[in-house]
């Protein structure tokens, strides 16, 4: 479990990022659209959450395959 601050960190980073930065960052703009139509305001916040998401689960992921094998070679 020691993964999850790192979890936690590259989620906020790309929560944080993708409400900043203007233009739209996949997925989170792709996933939006296949909703359908909701109010502006909350697609910009529907696709940061689903940016950090999938962004900090794919790094947190990562971080998990490379510690394990770091683990193994001890």
């Amino acid at each position: 479990m020691r993964g999850i601050p790192i979890l936690i960190v590259f989620f906020s980073i790309f929560l944080v990022a993708s409400l900043l930065i203007p233009s739209p960052m996949f997925p989170g703009n792709v996933i939006c659209t296949l909703i359908g139509k909701i109010e502006e305001e909350y697609a910009e916040i529907l696709s940061a959450l689903f940016n950090g998401a999938f962004y900090g689960i794919v790094l947190w992921l990562v971080f998990v395959v490379v510690s394990r094998r770091f683990e193994k070679e001890k």
